[in-house]
């Protein structure tokens, strides 16, 4: 099976292509920085991570595009209500932001471009636009989309123009010719820092949200591209608008739209406005990165997460635990991961539209052969299956001995498994023995020193507990 995946405007699954051989270029929406990460924001970030990274075990070289807008309504006014520069305050959280990547292993884009580094791209999509007749200028400054001269607004989401909600831009309305044309110029508003605004041929002002998308990805990946991504949240009215406004510009744009779920608390979709928001900053006090990254991207990257504070934590910390316990144990810290064959069930479910869960149970399954071939002193077995546990788990950004995570790992865990083996075995004589009180008693001892123990038909599989 080849790679398919699963396309939001077409909503169907089906072979992947690139446009060019051996090549994929992806936009994903990345941050609006007008305050601190949340898991939402990460969880999409981590799904799109896990797409490029088996994008390129599978052959392909990558041009990953993941813009910051760091211009936006909410940024001018939250800053203005701190007494902070928005240049400031974006820049701020623009850090926040690069620092939870980092924490959760998140491979760098190959460029993150800022809106405000952009301008002259957007102006030249308004005069094309202007020219093309889907665009027109209301009062000085302001510049309008045309949805009724673009046939195809609303493809992407599958609405009819008649039944679509008005673009939120408040009194700038009274110039449009249709309240649902959208901005793609705002003019300055009064008491808005000077500094928050471009001299354009059509005025003074700053660029609208969807223009600033369209910019960027044409900038760096050309008129047409493979993917672009982000959180379904976004498909109406982002990225409809961006959809629009580049084929009407006469570019091919993305032929592909990849949408992440959201993450849900208690049932709700998480928002400020809900009280419910969980910041990276407050989640990682109570948890680690690797147990966080784990918690979201074990899901179906297109199904919903109910997050539940602790104790979603506390079962990917044990998950994480029981994984790269045994990799400690499996003696393959020097092996080179991309030399190393995948098994064809976790290649199989990978191709299926990132089926991450059927890929997890394949890892799992992995790390059971392989502790039972460590019970049993099969080192040939027991080095194949953590060979390619290490292989499958770095597609994941998960791979146990990536120096990123050493400091999730037990210190000492070649030691400890060989302690921890010692006492199996020794246990093991005593019940061949029927030596039941000392089996019991070397059980107990590892116990109390967090070892938890599982029999089975192959023999004893030992991990970690969360001591936390």
């Amino acid at each position: 099976m080849t790679l398919h995946l699963y396309d939001s405007a077409t909503r169907t699954t089906s072979e992947f292509v690139p446009r060019t051989p051996g090549h994929v270029g992806i936009y994903v929406c990345g941050a609006t920085v007008q305050d601190a990460p949340h898991i939402g924001h990460l969880r999409s970030a981590v799904a799109f991570d896990i797409l490029a990274r088996w994008l390129r075990r599978s052959g392909y070289e990558v041009t990953f595009i993941r813009n910051v807008t760091d211009i936006d309504d909410k940024i001018l006014t939250k800053s203005a209500e701190h007494h902070t520069p928005w240049w400031a305050w974006a820049y701020r959280f623009e850090g926040e932001f690069r620092a939870a990547y980092d924490a959760l292993g998140i491979a760098p884009p190959t460029y993150e471009p800022r809106a405000t580094g952009h301008v002259t791209e957007m102006i030249s999509l308004m005069e094309l636009l202007i020219e093309r007749g889907h665009a027109y200028t209301g009062d000085e400054g302001n510049v309008y989309f045309d949805v009724h001269s673009y046939p195809d607004y609303g493809a992407l989401t599958r609405q009819s123009l008649e039944n679509l909600p008005a673009e939120e831009d408040g009194a700038a309305a009274r110039d449009k010719r249709d309240p649902r044309d959208f901005a793609l110029w705002k003019a300055i508003k009064p008491g808005e820092p000077e500094s928050a605004a471009w001299p354009t041929p059509f005025g003074v002002g700053r660029p609208g949200w969807h223009l600033e998308c369209s910019a960027m990805a044409h900038r760096y990946l050309g008129e047409d591209f493979d993917i672009h991504g982000g959180g379904v949240d976004l498909r109406f009215p982002h990225h409809e608008n961006e959809q629009a406004q580049s084929r009407a510009a006469g570019w091919g744009f993305t032929n592909w739209w990849m949408h992440n779920a959201w993450v849900t608390v208690a049932g709700e979709k998480m928002s400020k406005s809900l009280g419910n928001s969980l910041l990276v900053s407050e989640i990682l006090t109570h948890g680690t990165p690797v147990a966080l990254r784990y918690a979201l991207g074990a899901v179906h990257y297109r199904s919903t997460i109910e997050f539940t504070p602790g104790e979603s934590l506390d079962v990917a910390q044990a998950a994480w635990e029981r994984i790269s316990s045994f990799v400690a144990r499996a003696g393959v810290a020097d092996i080179d991961v991309e030399g190393v064959e995948l098994p064809a069930a976790f290649v199989s479910a990978m191709d299926d539209d990132l089926n991450v869960s059927a890929a997890l149970a394949v890892v799992h399954e992995r790390v059971r052969a392989g502790n039972a071939a460590l019970t049993a002193g099969d080192a040939h077995a027991t080095h194949r299956a953590g060979s390619e546990v290490r292989a499958m788990m770095a597609v994941l950004g998960l791979d146990p001995h990536d120096p990123h995570w050493a400091r999730a790992e037990p210190q000492d865990a070649g030691a400890l498994g060989l302690l921890v083996e010692h006492a199996l075995a020794e246990r093991a004589q005593a019940r061949t023995e029927k030596n039941f009180s000392r089996a019991d008693e070397i059980r107990d001892l590892l116990s109390q020193a967090g070892i938890t123990i599982e029999d089975g038909a192959h023999g004893a599989r030992w991990s970690v507990r969360n001591v936390r």
